[in-house]
C-alpha cells in the first residue's frame, strides 16, 4: 500500500516540476531523501516505464547484452516523489565510477566546500647565501590536485624567499602526490625535477607553456637525494604553507575526467571506503546493504551499488550543495557547458548533469534531467556487457527519447545553474596560495 505523501513531498514534486514555492518551503523541499520505509508513488504516466522496457529488449535484440545478462541492468528513475521507472533498481550491481558519487557526498559533508589541503615546505638547516644548509622537506597533507604547475609556483616561493640550492636531501613525509603519482619516492623525485627548470621533462614544459605569460621558471637545485621518512626531524624551521584548490573544485575535476588517484586521495581523507560506505548510505536513506564499497575510486566489480542508491546520494549532494550556496552542476559535468573528460563523445539531452562509469565489463550513467513535463527526471543505469561504445549508445538514446516525451525543459532550471565559471585550468599554480611562514 501507498503510503500517505506528506507536505513536504508535495512540495518538492510541485519545485521539480517547475512550480514556484516560498522561500520558506525551500529547507522543507530539499530535505526530503528516499528512504527504505518509503514507497515511492507511482507515475500516472507510463511512458518512462514503457521507455525503459523497449530499451531492456533493444539491449538484447542489438546483441548488446545476452539473455543471461538481462537481470545484470539497473535502472532508476524517479521525479520528486514519483517513481517512473524501476528494473533491478534495488539490486547492488557493480557501479565503476558511480562510486565517487559516495565519496563526492562524504567529502563535501564532512570536510566542506572550501576545505583546502595544506603542504608544508620546511628546513633543517639555515639559509646562507640563497643556500639552504640541511633538508628540504616535504610533509603532505593529502592534497589530490598538486601537479606540475603547483610545483613550478612552490619553486618559485623558494626563489622568492632567496632560496637557491639545497644542499642536504629532498625529504618527503605525510600524504603527498604529485601529478598522481602516490608513491611517495616517486612523486619526490618528480619535485625535485619541478623544482629545477634545468631538468624539467617535456610534461612539464608543455604545463609552464600553459600559465601565465612572465611566469618565472625556478631553478631550486636539490644536491642530495630524495628520501622517504615516516616522522619529519622536530628540529625542522616551517617556510611555507601550501593551500590546496578548494574542495569543490578538487571534486569538479575529480568528476570531470572520473580520475582514480584524486577519489583515493579524498577517500583516505575521510576515513576510507567502509566510513564512506556507511555515511553515504545514511545521508542518502537508503539500507546500506544497497552501498557496498572497497575503495572511493570505484576500480574494481567489487564496488556494488543500487541504481535507487545512486539516486538518493545525488539527491543528498543536492541537499548538502544547497546549504552553500551550491549544486550539482558545480560539482558534476553538465551537457552543453563541459565539453571535456568523460562527456566527450557523448550525446546527453541539454543541461543534464551526469556521472559516468566504466569497467572492463560495466558502462553506467547517472545524473539529473530537466524537462518540462516532469520537471527533474533523475536517473541511474547501470549495464553489463562488454560492448561498451554500444551500450553508451544505447544509454544517449533512452535519455534523448525520454526528453522528446517529456519535453526540453523553456530554460535551465534554478535548481541546476553553476554558480561559478571558475576556469580551474588556469588557477593551477596560484602563487597565492603559498603562504610564505618564514623570514630571515
Amino acid at each position: 500500500m501507498l503510503e500517505i505523501i506528506g507536505s513536504g513531498l508535495f512540495s518538492l514534486w510541485l519545485e521539480m516540476a517547475g512550480v514556484q514555492i516560498k522561500p520558506l518551503d525551500a529547507l522543507d523541499v530539499l530535505t526530503w531523501q528516499p528512504s527504505p520505509g518509503l514507497v515511492l508513488a507511482a507515475d500516472p504516466n507510463p511512458s518512462g516505464a514503457t521507455t525503459v522496457q523497449e530499451y531492456l529488449l533493444q539491449l538484447q535484440t542489438l546483441k548488446l547484452v545476452s539473455l543471461n545478462q538481462a537481470e545484470s541492468q539497473g535502472v532508476w528513475m524517479q521525479s520528486g516523489p514519483m517513481l517512473m521507472a524501476n528494473h533491478q533498481g534495488t539490486t547492488p550491481l557493480p557501479a565503476a565510477s558511480l562510486t565517487k558519487i559516495a565519496t563526492t557526498l562524504v567529502a563535501l559533508k564532512n570536510l566542506g566546500p572550501d576545505h583546502q589541503f595544506q603542504t608544508l615546505v620546511s628546513a633543517t638547516g639555515p639559509v646562507q647565501n640563497g643556500v639552504l644548509q640541511g633538508d628540504l622537506v616535504i610533509t603532505g597533507g593529502g592534497d589530490p590536485l598538486f601537479v606540475w604547475e603547483e610545483a613550478i609556483a612552490l619553486g618559485n616561493t623558494l626563489n622568492k624567499m632567496g632560496i637557491k640550492q639545497v644542499k642536504g636531501n629532498l625529504v618527503i613525509t605525510g600524504s603527498f602526490a604529485l601529478n598522481f603519482q602516490r608513491y611517495p619516492f616517486l612523486a619526490g623525485q618528480l619535485l625535485k625535477q619541478a623544482l629545477n627548470y634545468t631538468t624539467w621533462p617535456r610534461p612539464a614544459v608543455y604545463q609552464y607553456s600553459l600559465m601565465p605569460k612572465g611566469t618565472p621558471k625556478p631553478q631550486v637545485i636539490i644536491t642530495g637525494q630524495v628520501q622517504v621518512v615516516s616522522q619529519p626531524n622536530p628540529q625542522q624551521t616551517l617556510l611555507i604553507r601550501h593551500y590546496s584548490l578548494p574542495l569543490k573544485q578538487l571534486i569538479k575535476e575529480m568528476n570531470v575526467f572520473s580520475n582514480n588517484d584524486m577519489a583515493e586521495m579524498l577517500a583516505e581523507s575521510v576515513g576510507g571506503a567502509k566510513v564512506i560506505q556507511s555515511t553515504a548510505a545514511l545521508l542518502a536513506r537508503v539500507p546500506e546493504s544497497e552501498i557496498q564499497l572497497i575503495n572511493g575510486s570505484g576500480l574494481g566489480p567489487e564496488n556494488r551499488i543500487s541504481p535507487r542508491a545512486v539516486c538518493a546520494m545525488l539527491m543528498a549532494i543536492q541537499r548538502e550543495a544547497f546549504t552553500y550556496h551550491l549544486d550539482l552542476a558545480d560539482l558534476f559535468l553538465m551537457s552543453g557547458l563541459d565539453h571535456r573528460g568523460t562527456m566527450h563523445g557523448r550525446h546527453i539531452p541539454p543541461a543534464t548533469v551526469i556521472k559516468t562509469g566504466t569497467l572492463r565489463d560495466v558502462s553506467a550513467l547517472a545524473g539529473v534531467m530537466p524537462t518540462r513535463d516532469r520537471g527533474l527526471v533523475w536517473f541511474a543505469i547501470i549495464n553489463r556487457g562488454t560492448n561498451l561504445a554500444g551500450l553508451r549508445t544505447g544509454q544517449d538514446q533512452l535519455l534523448q527519447r525520454l526528453v522528446q516525451q517529456l519535453q526540453i525543459a523553456p530554460s535551465v532550471p534554478t535548481a541546476l545553474t553553476p554558480h561559478s565559471a571558475i576556469d580551474t585550468v588556469h588557477e593551477f599554480g596560484a602563487v597565492s596560495r603559498n603562504e610564505i611562514l618564514f623570514k630571515e
